[in-house]
């Protein structure tokens, strides 16, 4: 069965038959493949259409995607342009795309003197502070530096001098970051450090987006960012074990990894695919170990199955940096966690 699908061209919006499949980063969604049986159907003949609704828009440098399923078209219009308000509030906020972004001023004036900064803005630092003690120093927002000597900010990638490394890591730290929650302040403890939100602007957007369509009374939609950090709220037509995403062989975009159905559930997944770039016969992703300055090796990929989008984007990171048996040690119980080790004929396992 089809539901109706309205289109919004002005909006730069794709629409969808129910039964498609989208691609989407390192997975793919797809809604609504269960034919309804005879009562199901005439149901939905005795109630309001249920329609569809997808769209997207740019914010923080990549594209925010939210599918959305309801009876009330101007009811899902309305909570999508609130969600995507909100992405559009965060990218003043937390984006290095912006000169005039919160985080871009913490960036050009915090090794000169403490920079107040917002309420939200200063918890969010304060959680992924939290998140680096936790996790050896493995996720850490300093990166920065690194991420421009390597050529991964605003760029491909290319290999650099090991004396560059060397003064970049000395650059970094969250250690070298001073909060001061009476004053509400940041200041570096030097010069050249950058804050680098990549590792938890998505998670934290996603988030937002879906706590505002929630609170507009949308009982089933999927919001992606960028298609590596997604969130289902309840579950499409049809389908109720949640929005089907499936993860992609970190070595074959072609083959399955696996399967998954998101319920009031996040996924993120991080894979050397990516981006990256080959020198001197060897790969070199994105995924940087902060610690030795160099990007991680031994994983080809990580996905995170959690409550919370912004828990399993950065947490998708260090457990890609650390490993299968740290990551088995120290996962919380409610993560399920696929990984994909890079060794050879080692398949991408879900852990225990």
């Amino acid at each position: 069965m089809s539901w109706p699908v309205v289109s919004e061209q002005g909006l730069g919006v794709s629409w969808l038959a129910v039964a498609s499949l989208v691609a989407v980063g390192g997975c793919a969604l797809a809604s609504g493949h269960t034919a309804p049986g005879p009562e199901a159907a005439r149901a939905q003949q005795q109630h309001h259409e249920t329609l569809k609704l997808e769209r997207s828009a740019s914010a923080m440098g990549t594209t925010y995607t939210i599918v959305a399923y309801g009876e009330n078209l101007g009811q899902m219009q309305a909570a999508s342009e609130q969600a995507f308000d909100e992405a559009r509030r965060l990218d003043q906020m937390l984006s290095n795309y912006v000169p005039e972004s919160e985080l871009s001023r913490v960036n050009q004036e915090a090794a000169d003197h403490p920079v107040a900064v917002s309420q939200e803005f200063f918890d969010l630092l304060e959680a992924c502070f939290d998140y680096s003690r936790k996790s050896e120093g493995s996720f850490d927002i300093t990166v920065g530096p690194l991420m421009k000597v390597w050529g991964f900010y605003k760029g491909t990638g290319h290999l650099p001098h090991r004396a560059e490394v060397r003064a970049a890591l000395d650059q970094i730290g969250y250690q070298n970051v001073d909060l001061d929650p009476k004053g509400r302040t940041v200041r570096f403890r030097k010069r050249g450090m950058n804050l680098d939100p990549g590792g938890v602007g998505k998670g934290y957007a996603v988030d937002r987006m879906a706590a505002i369509l929630r609170a507009s009374g949308i009982t089933a939609a999927l919001v992606s960012g960028g298609g590596s950090s997604i969130y289902g709220i309840g579950a499409p037509p049809n389908e109720p074990r949640g929005w089907y995403i499936r993860i992609r062989d970190p070595k074959d975009e072609s083959k399955t990894a696996s399967e998954v159905y998101l319920k009031d559930n996040s996924i993120s997944t991080s894979g050397n695919y990516e981006k990256y770039f080959r020198a001197e016969g060897r790969l070199y992703s994105h995924i940087m170990d902060p610690r030795s300055g160099y990007p991680a090796e031994g994983t080809l990929a990580v996905s995170i199955v959690c409550p919370k989008t912004l828990d399993s984007e950065v947490w998708a990171k260090p457990f890609y940096i650390l490993g299968r048996a740290w990551t088995e040690a120290h996962k919380p119980n409610n993560f399920r966690v696929l990984f994909c080790e890079d060794k050879a004929g080692a398949a991408c396992a879900w852990l225990p």
